[in-house]
């Protein structure tokens, strides 16, 4: 059978080499596992900084020129709660996502001890990553911005400062879908502002000088339409790949499926949490989703 290069740098990778553990540095202590997780990546740093920026400029805008100038009380009070609401959650949802451990396999567990501990029979083999020093799980890949190889790993982006991976996917959906929201809530809401200072006074809308406002307005409305196409495309298609439960790189690699078919649903709850609750909507709940198999090393 004819191999396609596809195939030929899965085979390449999944090569087994000469584990070498006596080269490889012990595993961090116990310790220092329970540090808090963050990624060290300029680039990455100042996404993130520009993400909240953002949103808090969205956020001045929606309350300082559209709401607050409002006569109509009512109006301002049940948008600007709603609006502020989304934002929050938006923001704590990038927050779960960029401090969460994504998954990490730890560093440098390819000991000789580790390899006993697995109790390998005839016939099985384990993968070594050469970066990291690591036993590398099955439908883990190696990261070169977080250094390490990380379980079940979508993509790494640098909006959110860290991978997409096991432990935080649901945070990094939840992140897209709120900006989403708040993105569309804000459109229609400068639609309407727009409207209502065309049939008023321009300089009783707004609190700012009928110049200022207009700029404002449009660069909040080019900057919702952008995030609300980004944020909308991107949520599709991480919902899509965890109902096929098949990863961003394992579909671009087109790696062959090696694991369990479930079904879509319970694909969800494997990463939204058990059973289905108005926690699968919270950045604060942590999803329950069990502890991880040892014998996924082993192929």
């Amino acid at each position: 059978m004819m191999i396609t290069p596809v195939h030929r740098f899965r085979d390449i990778e999944r090569t087994p080499e000469y584990l070498q553990p006596e080269k490889c540095v012990p595993p961090p202590s116990r310790a220092s596992l329970g540090t808090m997780w963050f990624i060290r990546d300029g680039c990455g740093i100042a996404c993130a900084v520009v993400t909240w920026m953002l949103v808090f400029y969205a956020d001045f805008v929606v309350l300082l020129v559209m709401l607050v100038p409002s006569r109509d009380y009512v109006y301002s009070v049940v948008n600007g709660t709603l609006f502020n609401t989304l934002a929050f959650l938006a923001l704590a949802s990038h927050f779960r996502a960029m401090l969460t451990d994504p998954g990490a396999v730890p560093k440098g567990n390819a000991t000789k001890e580790f390899i006993e501990s697995l109790q390998l029979k005839p016939g099985q083999v384990v993968y070594k990553c050469p970066k990291c020093c690591s036993i590398k799980p099955d439908r883990a890949h190696h990261c070169s911005v977080c250094k390490r190889c990380i379980r079940k790993m979508d993509h790494h982006c640098p909006w959110v400062n860290n991978c997409v991976g096991e432990n935080n996917q649901k945070y990094f959906v939840l992140f897209t879908m709120y900006i989403a929201l708040i993105s569309l809530h804000a459109l229609i809401m400068v639609g309407f502002h727009f409207l209502y200072c065309f049939e008023e006074d321009w300089t009783k809308c707004s609190s700012f000088s009928p110049p200022t406002t207009v700029i404002l307005l449009i660069l909040l409305c080019f900057e919702a339409l952008l995030f609300l196409i980004f944020t909308s495309v991107m949520f599709g298609t991480q919902v899509h790949s965890i109902c096929t439960d098949e990863t961003g790189i394992e579909q671009l690699k087109k790696e062959e499926r090696r694991w369990a078919k479930k079904t879509k649903w319970m694909n969800m709850k494997a990463v939204f949490g058990h059973p289905f609750s108005i926690a699968w909507l919270s950045p604060f709940a942590t999803p329950d989703q069990g502890k991880a198999d040892p014998y996924q090393y082993v192929v």
